[in-house]
């Protein structure tokens, strides 16, 4: 044990002579910025502090809505008045009753320690959606004869006329299948995929659009393509298709209200026409679009359009209990990427080359006679050979197939489709390809970016970008496995390993928020959660898959972990009940022993084998029931600590009691007197470690053991997916920084860099996708884009650099680096709901600095891995006699403690390089 200083300071009150003027910025609403059409009744509002001085924190606030921007008496529905309170996020409005189809403006006023008053700041705004079943006039349309798998996109239309001046215009849309909606000729909005995808018969997202500026007096369209997508086209494995229906459809209302208050409404109903003789031939998640643009129906979307030939269409009877307004930030064309290279294979394949395993679409570009055909596949690696490598995508084609329609320069890109690849094989591509001719759209749900991370060693970097991209191309919409497969499904397990590290690199609030309401929506009548969601694996009357520990998990995980990261009770309030039925779940199958039997199906998934069967080195085999026992113990320690957030006192006492009695028959069953784990597997000791589930007694002699195999295999893990989440956390935990170091450099196989070093820009499903001679592992189940492994960036930001909560939200952050003299520098920065955190340290002509940002409305615990607090120097000078006087001394593992109070600003300590192991 080291021994660390407690250090309790306050920054000057000089330095708040310098403070400028005191502002409020980045207003949201339900962690959304103006979010158009949500369906909350009493929406969360969170602002940010910005001052130069130091110490500030928010004493009060002041909150008021309207209807009018210009805030003019009558339009005023709420007015907090001065709050005294420091709350600055997620406070929830308490005015008069919302109104459907309404924008409401808001702007905050605070006050501070220093006895400053910021202005009002600037005016934000949300809009409500349709708040019940009653406010949708329209009915579902469908065109009767389309039912068939693969058949041709269905368009939709319908013409009408505007007479008046036109003041605002919304449409309200969702469809059965994807939908593209046009309004005169042009796309409305810039989202793609929708609806998105949800457990759709009990939970349908429409999406809202501000379409004023889109309609004209006179003749006007409105019209929709449809396409497969999760609703009806293919889902996971065999003949899996329409798990939700047959027949595609569309709801929309369309409320237009004029410059003299009148207003109409127009509605999808029996009047509407559809045809499915179009260009897109063929969609398909998996397998591709196939679109021949001599069909293409060229003016269909505008007014005045010859559809005598079209059908009329059929009104379909579906409730309308299930619609919510689409909660997840939408999916998006997020940036475009040009190849880096054009190359012939050995055997001759024509391949572009985009640099990066990506997910989303390649637009085309192409001049060439009518009739023509180029065929685009697509595919994430090459072989040993160079060749165009294919067979680990398993049945999914992957494939756009494009006609030219001979008109000159033709630009084509797929609307209802999506891939995994960094390769593109062209085929039939009349003339010259050149870099010019394909882009690569990259697609995903638009989070905003809140993390970043760069070290001293450029692999490093790199395996940081690899996860980045991972969570890119597997979060659109759903957090699934892989994107490139014929299976891009939402498996619980790598969400659960992966939430903490995906809410450190973007803004997952409100996509975790959606997904986590799924999870509660598919989960069965006895609390099993299924290992997908949304579930497509099973019918819920009689479910086929057993659930398993680590993936069913997530149900009480994941809304944990987005409370400490957010500050959100909301999580835990909507959740609670799905999170206890999963552990009443366990407790029913696992009964008195407390063991829960058969309760892993999936293991360490895809943990170390040795290369060769007669290899002398011990895999990293954990038995079942044994992971099983431990997340039964971890989610009933957090269902604890749920219930004490949210006062439910005997629940509390329900669940603690039901972890010590884990406990106490874990350490029966598993641990011997001598501290040694399970199976004696890396991942044992870390699942105990990490859950607590070993006496106080006996953790160092657990840990010891834990280090001495990762040395005994030259520093290198043996983990899957569970155990290679908490590996790193539990080695700094228990003073082996130094050992986590080791693994997370090294780079050979099975490491986090071996697959850097082997050329990958993405985080891998194997440890050993590719193998050191090139060849690959199994194709049956190869991923190269996998997120769940890049569960160790979260190690990289709380830990290497130091960034960490003390108080869910990070209201009180804890900034503890640890310095290694394997790296010269390490640094990251936080978007957290307050603010900006940053903290980063590098060693120097003998010294270490640590620079840190802290946010306004926060304060920060630093500790400083030093004995004396005289060796530690605070922004170029020594501490003074005061401070160092200050200092107590307790009897932990860690460094120095300091307290301080802050603003806005950077503070530099530096401490001895000596001291960094």
């Amino acid at each position: 044990m080291k021994r660390f200083f407690a250090l309790l300071f306050l920054v000057p009150l000089a330095l708040a002579a310098f403070s400028k003027d005191l502002s409020v910025y980045d207003l949201t609403c339900e962690h959304k910025t103006n979010p158009l059409g949500i369906d909350k009744m009493q929406p969360a509002l969170s602002w940010k502090l910005r001052s130069p001085a130091t110490g500030v924190m928010q004493t009060a606030y002041s909150v008021r809505v309207a209807t009018d921007p210009h805030f003019s008496g009558s339009s005023v529905i709420w007015s907090t008045g001065k709050i005294d309170s420091g709350e600055s996020i997620l406070v929830r409005f308490g005015g008069q009753a919302l109104k459907p189809g309404q924008r409401y403006f808001w702007q905050v006023k605070v006050w501070d320690n220093k006895g400053k008053v910021s202005d009002w700041s600037e005016t934000a705004w949300w809009e409500t959606g349709l708040l019940s079943p009653s406010d949708w006039k329209a009915s579902w349309i469908e065109l009767g004869s389309d039912t068939n798998r693969y058949s041709p996109a269905t368009h939709l239309r319908k013409d009408f006329s505007i007479d008046k001046t036109v003041a605002e215009a919304r449409v309200y849309v969702t469809s059965h299948g994807y939908y593209e909606l046009h309004i005169n000729g042009k796309k409305v909005g810039d989202q793609v995929l929708t609806p998105g995808w949800t457990s759709y018969l009990k939970r349908l997202q429409y999406q809202v659009y501000d379409v004023t500026p889109m309609l004209s007096k006179g003749a006007n369209a409105i019209g929709a393509i449809l396409g497969d997508g999760w609703y009806r086209g293919t889902l996971a494995w065999g003949d899996n298709w329409a798990i939700y229906g047959k027949r595609l459809g569309l709801l929309l209302q369309l409320r237009i209200r004029y410059a003299d208050s009148s207003e109409t409404l127009l509605v999808s109903d029996g009047s509407w026409k559809g045809t499915n003789d179009g260009a897109i031939r063929m969609d398909d998640i998996y397998n591709g679009e196939t679109y021949d643009a001599t069909r293409k129906l060229t003016g269909w979307d505008l007014g005045g359009y010859n559809d005598s030939g079209w059908k009329s269409v059929s009104t379909g009877n579906y409730p309308l209990t299930n619609l919510i307004a689409a909660e997840g930030p939408a999916v998006r064309k997020i940036q475009e990427i040009k190849p880096v290279r054009i190359f012939r294979t050995p055997k001759g394949s024509l391949i572009a080359d985009m640099g990066q395993n990506m997910v989303g679409w390649i637009r085309l570009k192409v001049s060439g006679p009518a009739g023509t055909v180029v065929t685009l596949r697509h595919a994430e690696v090459l072989d040993k050979y160079g060749e165009f490598y294919t067979e680990n995508l398993r049945s999914a084609k992957t494939t756009l197939t494009y006609t030219l329609a001979g008109k000159g320069e033709e630009i084509y890109e797929p609307r209802f489709t999506f891939m995994g690849f960094r390769f593109v094989e062209v085929k039939g591509f009349p003339g010259t390809l050149a870099p010019e001719n394909l882009t690569g759209v990259v697609v995903h749900s638009d989070m905003r970016v809140t993390g970043s991370y760069e070290c001293s060693e450029p692999l490093l970097n790199q395996l940081q970008h690899n996860i980045q991209w991972g969570q890119k191309g597997n979060f659109v919409d759903v957090p699934t496995d892989c994107p490139q497969r014929d299976e891009r499904l939402g498996w619980t397990g790598d969400a659960q390993a992966f939430c903490r590290t995906a809410a450190f690199n973007f803004d997952v609030a409100s996509f975790f928020s959606k997904w986590l309401k799924d999870v509660a929506a598919d989960q069965r009548p006895d609390g099993a959660v299924p290992v997908v969601i949304p579930d497509v694996l099973d019918k819920q009357a009689s479910p086929t898959t057993t659930p398993s520990a680590g993936w069913g998990d997530v149900a009480v995980i994941a809304p944990w972990t987005m409370y400490l990261v957010y500050g959100d009770r909301s999580f835990l309030e909507t959740q609670y009940p799905s999170m206890k039925a999963w552990v009443e779940y366990i407790r029913k199958k696992a009964g008195d022993s407390y063991i829960w039997k058969g309760g892993s199906i999936y293991g360490d998934w895809l943990f170390y084998h040795p290369p060769v069967n007669n290899h002398p080195e011990p895999d990293g085999f954990t038995e079942h029931d044994f992971i099983a026992t431990t997340f039964y113990a971890y989610s009933a320690k957090l269902l604890e600590n749920a219930a004490n957030v949210l006062g439910k006192t005997e629940d509390e006492k329900t669940y603690h009691d039901l972890f010590e009695k884990i406990k106490q028959v874990f350490i029966h069953e598993y641990v011997t007197p001598a501290g040694r784990v399970g199976t004696n597997s890396q991942t044992s000791y870390v699942l105990a470690l990490q859950f607590d589930l070993l006496l106080d007694n006996l953790r160092d002699k657990a840990a010891k053991f834990l280090v001495d195999d990762i040395r005994s295999r030259g520093n290198h893990l043996s983990t899957g997916f569970l155990g290679t989440v908490f590996l790193c956390n539990v080695l700094t935990r228990e003073g082996y920084s130094n050992v986590a170091y080791d693994l997370l450099l090294q780079q050979t196989y099975p490491s986090w860099l071996y697959p850097v070093k082997m050329g990958a820009t993405t985080i891998w499903e194997r440890w050993d996708g590719q193998k050191t001679d090139s060849t690959f592992q199994d194709p049956g189940m190869n991923s190269f884009n996998h997120y769940a492994y890049g569960a160790i960036g979260d190690w990289m930001y709380r830990t290497s650099a130091g960034i960490e909560e003390k108080e869910p939200g990070f209201r009180h952050i804890l900034i503890q680096p640890h310095p290694s003299k394997r790296l010269q520098y390490s640094k990251a920065s936080f978007e957290s709901p307050y603010g900006t955190i940053s903290s980063g340290w590098e060693r120097k002509d003998g010294r270490v600095k640590v620079n840190i940002t802290i946010p306004a409305n926060t304060r920060a615990t630093v500790m400083l891995p030093v004995d004396d607090p005289s060796k530690i120097n605070l922004n170029g000078a020594p501490i003074t006699p005061e401070l160092k006087n200050s200092a107590r001394t307790e009897a932990q593992k860690g460094g120095v403690y300091i307290s301080l109070e802050t603003g806005s600003g950077e503070y530099v300590f530096d401490i001895p390089d000596n001291q960094v192991n």
